[in-house]
């Protein structure tokens, strides 16, 4: 081989690493070893992924995909367990807020939602939640909630407090 010839071969993958890490007009770069180039498979035997590109020799497995919960001809464990009940359609899933959760936090006089994500208890305003007995509550405080245990409700109007439900006071509104 000549000296020439050497010279490119060496050089050959130098030139690409440097328009890679080139940003291409206004597009933020990406930083370094963030992103990988996918396996190339099928490329001769000397890849190591040539000829069946790492799915074996024959089969299935090598010649298409496999549905999901495909278990080689044996019934399906979907369609081996019973299909009992439903799910509503209406259920909501409520958060629940014991009592004890409030006192910790020390909210005071008018609690509703807006207070509760302030204090953390709550991630969204919009969360339903359910205020339950669990704990004690010693100051006077005026819940707005979407549901209360009968226990809870008991111990607030107990501690001198009172109770609404959230949709109560959006029909009002309406």
């Amino acid at each position: 081989m000549s000296k020439e010839r050497i010279k490119t071969a060496l050089a050959f993958g130098k030139e690409r690493e440097e328009k890679a890490n080139k940003p291409a007009g206004n597009i933020i770069p990406v930083p370094a070893g963030s992103t990988k180039n996918k396996k190339r498979l099928g490329r001769g035997i000397g890849s190591k992924t040539g000829k069946t590109g790492g799915r074996g020799s024959k089969g299935q497995y090598a010649r298409n995909t496999v549905r999901r919960g495909f278990e080689g001809g044996q019934m399906p464990i979907h369609r081996r367990l019973p299909k009992r009940g439903f799910t509503s359609i209406f259920h909501k899933d409520f958060y629940a807020i014991n009592l004890r959760d409030i006192e910790k936090s020390g909210l005071t006089g008018n609690i509703d939602a807006k207070n509760m994500v302030e204090s953390k208890i709550l991630d969204k305003e919009t969360t339903l939640f359910k205020i339950l007995g669990t704990g004690e509550i010693t100051k006077a405080v005026h819940i707005v909630a979407d549901g209360f245990s009968a226990s809870a409700k008991a111990k607030i109007e107990k501690a001198g407090g009172s109770v609404k439900l959230r949709s109560e006071l959006a029909s009002k509104e309406a």
